[in-house]
């Protein structure tokens, strides 16, 4: 996690928007230290924000590969239980 980011920080609504985008299979993430994301095959705008769902959890790659690889961006647990918790409040 960065300087300044805290882990029980509130997600923003683009970050809840890219989480339920990745929860319907939309997401692709790109293997790295800091993963880029696509979706719908076009490179996400906002590429802090995807870092920052990979640094806290919120989202992995669907499987193994090499630095570099594009492949499917699943939401984990953590991220589940993270679009459940807004859609309890609404």
């Amino acid at each position: 996690m960065s300087p300044g980011t805290r882990q029980d920080e509130a997600l923003s609504r683009r970050a809840l928007a890219m989480l339920r985008a990745a929860a319907t299979g939309r997401a692709e993430m790109v293997l790295s230290s800091e993963p880029d994301m696509f979706f719908d095959g076009l490179p996400c705008c906002d590429q802090y924000t995807a870092h920052l769902l990979a640094r806290r959890g919120l989202v992995a790659p669907a499987h193994p590969g090499r630095v570099g690889q594009r492949v499917r961006a699943l939401v984990t647990s953590a991220g589940i239980a993270a679009l459940e918790s807004v859609r309890d409040a609404a």
